[in-house]
């Protein structure tokens, strides 16, 4: 290694700005010395100032100043008689001199201090670019490794560090966070550590490791600045992680109460239907063969078909909210599914007039089967609650648009309001109009869950005015499947 490598970068870029001082005064008095007699001594005086105002403009004012006293000197050695020595013989030389001397360090005292501020400007400028810049990407971390590795990068690329840690506190069970990514532990002690401190408590500490040149205090005020912006960043995280628990606990009790509310008051009209019934059927005051043992049993078996789709409602609730409703898809006729749900639901029609209006020409889609009846089964069930008795529900089905077949179930039911009419898919949502009508409030949210599981889209509307008032449910689903297009149905036999 030579002498110049071996020697701190500090001294050699002062050997630099040293040599650059010389070289100006230099050039400067041979350009001077070749006007010759052209000039007077105050127009020297004065070009004497450009070498001054370059070097501090470039050096700063310590090598300003230094370039004030060589030019002085080199002034008064070529320009002042007696020529070619330091010494002053008359008044007005000295005085031309001591008046030079005194502007040049002027000069590069007022360019010094307009440099220092420029430079201030620019670090305060730097700092500020660095800080926003480290604000807003830790804004949108929500990780802990997110936020050290982040505030690791950052603390490199400011200081060309050859190693950043980032440890934090052992409570936490956080592994450390290093820069660059997976190089071992440094060895030896770091340069500086940056504690990663809030008023409530210690996260952790930023460790540095540079060799050459040392930690500016600029620099190391910066870096404190940035370990308290990172200790504000997981200080946040760790509240908004705390309230986001707290908010998921709160809502989990407020769902658990209003299930237990919803459930247990749906339960108690058909067990108690059916406790009515079995006593009765029991007591033996019933005839085995007379018209009321028939229409108790058919309540009974009613009922238990309720409570069996209020179960398979909770059933399908709970696996949409843990993801796991997958559709077990097949060819399948609208048609036949329609007809399927209404034959089960034998008390419509004492209560509804139904008007299904479904093709069997219709292309057939891609859908599981016990899904979507359950899909039809809540829909026509909401409509038979809120639809006043006598009135028409209908049921229709076509070809929206191409690749998509639109089911409608319609009834004249009440309106609901326009900012309601998103929210009627909402676990437990209820209009207040609505709260004598009995129910789970399940039945629209697994409708809609099941129909995104097929992707497709369902929503709400109102009847248009002009009108009988009602509201119809309408729902999409993609007529391809992985890429096929519904077979084709075979034709049907021609009679004979």
């Amino acid at each position: 290694m030579n002498a110049a490598r071996a020697w701190p970068r500090s001294a050699l870029t002062l050997l630099v700005k040293l040599l650059l001082i010389v070289a100006l005064v230099a050039a400067t008095t041979v350009v001077l010395r070749v006007l010759g007699g052209q000039l007077n001594t105050p127009v020297v005086a004065l070009l004497y100032l450009l070498p001054v105002v370059v070097a501090t403009t470039l050096g700063g004012l310590t090598i300003g100043i230094l370039a004030s006293i060589l030019a002085f000197l080199t002034f008064n050695y070529f320009f002042i008689p007696p020529y070619f020595s330091l010494f002053v013989h008359q008044a007005q030389d000295l005085l031309v001199l001591v008046v030079f001397l005194g502007l040049a360090v002027m000069v590069s005292q007022l360019l010094g201090r307009a440099q220092s501020a420029v430079e201030a400007a620019r670090a305060r400028e730097r700092e500020t670019t660095y800080l926003y810049e480290l604000t807003t990407a830790l804004t949108g971390l929500r990780a802990e490794a997110d936020i050290a590795r982040k505030l690791a990068e950052q603390v490199q690329a400011i200081t060309g560090a050859e190693a950043v840690e980032l440890a934090f506190q052992p409570e936490h069970a956080s592994a450390p966070v290093r820069m660059p990514p997976g190089a071992p532990p440094p060895a030896g002690p770091p340069r500086l550590a940056l504690p990663l401190k809030t008023a409530r408590g210690q996260f952790g500490e930023i460790r540095l490791w540079r060799a050459e040149p040392a930690l500016s205090p600029a620099e190391q005020q910066l870096l404190h600045t940035i370990a308290g912006q990172g200790a504000l960043a997981l200080e946040h995280n760790r509240l908004w992680q705390a309230e986001t628990q707290a908010r998921v606990l709160a809502e989990s009790d407020r769902l658990k109460s209003a299930l237990l509310s919803s459930v247990s008051h749906e339960l108690r009209t058909p067990l108690a239907t059916i406790k009515a019934a079995a006593t009765s059927l029991r007591s033996g005051q019933v005839d085995f063969a007379s018209e009321a043992r028939a229409e108790l049993l058919a309540a009974v078996e009613e009922e238990v078909d309720h409570l069996n789709r209020l179960v398979g409602n909770l059933l399908d609730m709970s696996r949409i909210e843990a993801g796991v409703l997958k559709p077990h898809r097949q060819w399948l006729s609208l048609g036949e599914v329609v007809g399927g749900t209404l034959s089960r639901l034998r008390h419509a029609p004492q209560t509804h007039t139904l008007v299904v209006d479904v093709s069997d020409e219709l292309p057939l889609v891609p859908a599981d089967h016990v899904q979507l009846d359950q899909v039809f089964t809540n829909l026509l069930d909401n409509s038979f609650k809120y639809a006043p008795p006598g009135t028409a529900i209908s049921v229709r089905a076509g070809v929206s648009e191409p690749g998509w077949v639109q089911a409608r179930v319609q009834n004249q039911g009440p309106p609901v309001p326009a900012d309601h009419l998103t929210h009627i898919f909402d676990k437990f949502y209820r209009l207040k109009a609505a709260d004598r009508v009995t129910g789970s409030g399940l039945g629209l949210s697994i409708c809609k869950g099941i129909i995104e599981a097929h992707g497709g889209r369902i929503w709400a509307e109102n009847l248009p005015e002009g009108g009988p008032a009602g509201l119809a449910f309408n729902f999409t689903l993609p007529l391809t499947w992985a890429g096929n297009q519904p077979p084709r149905l075979p034709p049907e036999p021609e009679e004979a």
